[in-house]
C-alpha cells in the first residue's frame, strides 16, 4: 500500500462512503438490463430464448475484467486503475446506447461488463486499506453500496425506460461514470507499486493457484458460483414472469420490485460485523438454508405478488450475507494480495451469474416459471451441499485464513 499508516488507521468515513457509492454505480451497469429484457429484445429483434444473453454478455465481460484487469491492482497504483476502469465504463455505455444491431449491442455489453469489474478493485482497495478489526465491517459497507446499486439499477432502469426509452439508461450510466472517475482520482491516495513482489502473470494465475491449492478459497468460490447462479435465475427471469401474459406489468413497475431487496443492505453490514467476530461459517449455513426456502415463496409468485416480494427479500438477504462472509474470510491475513484474491473469487461469481442469466430464459420458454423455480432451487442446493461438505472436512470452522495467504504466495514463488 502507498501509505502504511493508512492501513493501520483504516479508511475515513468520507472515503469509505465514496468507495461505496462508486461500487454501487459501477455494479449497476450489470443489472440495468434485467427488467428491460423484453423491451430491448423486441427493439433489437432478439428472440425470447436468446434475450438472456443480454445480461450474460455483460457478465462474460465482467469475467474477462476479473481475470485480466482486477489482478493489476496488486502490481500498479489502484487509484489510477480504479479511475481508468470507471472511465472505460463510459465507453461501453456509449457503445450500448448507439448500438444498431444485436452484435454491436452484445459487444457493448461485454465492454461495459469488463470495465465494471472495477467493483472488485474497489473491494480489494477497501480490504487492503482497512484495519483488521474493521475490515469485515468496511467490506460490508462497500457491499451495501453494491446491493443498493443492484436494487436501484432495476428501479431506475424501469422508470427511465417507461419515460424516455431503454437507451436513456445507458446515457445516464456513461455520464455518471465520467463524474465518478474524476471524484475518485481526486479523493483516493496514491499507492506504491512494490507491495508484494507479485508479477502481473502470477496475479492473473492466482485463480488457478488458489482453486487448486487452498480448500477455504475453493469452497467459498464454488459456493459463490452456485449462489449467484440462483440469484441470476431470479433477477434475469423476473421480467419474463412479471412482463408476461400472467401479470403483464410494464418495465417501470417491474423495476420497483427490486426495492424489496433493500433488506440485503442490512444483511451485508451485519454479516461483515459477524465475520469480524468469527461467525462467518454460521452465517453462511443459516443464509444458504434461507436461500433454499426463498424459492418456495418465489414459485408462488406465479399466483401471488405478495409471496413473490417475500421471496425477493429472503433471497437477497441470504445472498448478500454469504457474499460478505466469504470475502472477509478469504482476504483476512492476505491483504497485500487482496486484488488477485478478490478477483479470483469473483471469477466464480461471474460464471455463476452468467449461467443463471443464460439458462433461465430457455427453461422459462419451455416450462414456465415453475421450471425456472426448480432451476433456482437446484443451484441453491448446490451451494448448500458444497458448504456442508466443507464443514464435514473440518471439525471447527474450516482452515484458517492464513491458508489462503500460503497458497497465494506458493504460486508467486
Amino acid at each position: 500500500m502507498a501509505n502504511p499508516s493508512k492501513s493501520a488507521q483504516g479508511l475515513s468515513p468520507g472515503l469509505l462512503l465514496l468507495l461505496a457509492v462508486a461500487a454501487g454505480f459501477m455494479v449497476s451497469n450489470l443489472y440495468y438490463g434485467q427488467p428491460l429484457l423484453e423491451v430491448i429484445g423486441s427493439d433489437m429483434g432478439i428472440p425470447l430464448a436468446g434475450i438472456g444473453w443480454i445480461v450474460a454478455s455483460a457478465q462474460a465481460g465482467y469475467l474477462l475484467g476479473l481475470v485480466l484487469l482486477v489482478p493489476l491492482g496488486d502490481v500498479v497504483d489502484r487509484r489510477r486503475l480504479i479511475t481508468l476502469q470507471i472511465g472505460a465504463t463510459a465507453v461501453g455505455a456509449c457503445t450500448v446506447t448507439f448500438a444498431s444491431s444485436p452484435a454491436v449491442l452484445l459487444v457493448g455489453f461485454v465492454l461495459l461488463g469488463g470495465a465494471s469489474s472495477v467493483v472488485q478493485t474497489i473491494v480489494a482497495f477497501t480490504a487492503a486499506s482497512s484495519s483488521p478489526d474493521q475490515r469485515g465491517r468496511n467490506i460490508g459497507t462497500v457491499t451495501a453500496g453494491v446491493v443498493s446499486g443492484i436494487i436501484l439499477a432495476r428501479t431506475v432502469a424501469g422508470g427511465m425506460t417507461d419515460v424516455w426509452g431503454w437507451r436513456s439508461v445507458y446515457v445516464l450510466a456513461g455520464s455518471v461514470a465520467v463524474i465518478l472517475a474524476v471524484a475518485v482520482f481526486r479523493a483516493l491516495p496514491p499507492e506504491r507499486t512494490d507491495r508484494g513482489g507479485v508479477s502481473y502473470r502470477q496475479a492473473v494465475l492466482s485463480v488457478v493457484v488458489l482453486t487448486r491449492g487452498n480448500p477455504v478459497f475453493r469452497t467459498r468460490a464454488l459456493i459463490t458460483m452456485f449462489l449467484f447462479a440462483s440469484f441470476g435465475v431470479l433477477w434475469s427471469g423476473m421480467s419474463l414472469l412479471l412482463g408476461g401474459p400472467g401479470w403483464d406489468l410494464p418495465p417501470g413497475i417491474i423495476g420497483l420490485f427490486g426495492l424489496a431487496g433493500l433488506v440485503g443492505i442490512l444483511a451485508a453490514a451485519k454479516a461483515g460485523a459477524a465475520a469480524d467476530r468469527g461467525w462467518g461459517q454460521r452465517v453462511t449455513g443459516v443464509s444458504l438454508a434461507a436461500l433454499l426456502g426463498s424459492w418456495i415463496a418465489l414459485w408462488l409468485g406465479e399466483w401471488s405478488l405478495l409471496w413473490f416480494v417475500v421471496g425477493i427479500v429472503v433471497l437477497d438477504a441470504a445472498v448478500q450475507a454469504v457474499h460478505v462472509s466469504s470475502q472477509t474470510l478469504i482476504v483476512s491475513g492476505a491483504e497485500e494480495s487482496a486484488s488477485s484474491i478478490i478477483g479470483s473469487y469473483m471469477v466464480f461469481y461471474s460464471v455463476g451469474s452468467a449461467a443463471g442469466a443464460a439458462t433461465v430464459a430457455p427453461v422459462y420458454d419451455a416450462w414456465g416459471w415453475a421450471g425456472a423455480s426448480v432451476l433456482g432451487v437446484a443451484f441453491a442446493i448446490g451451494a448448500l451441499a458444497i458448504w456442508g461438505a466443507g464443514q464435514l472436512r473440518s471439525a471447527n470452522f474450516g482452515p484458517t485464513a492464513s491458508a489462503v495467504r500460503s497458497a497465494h504466495h506458493a504460486g508467486a514463488e
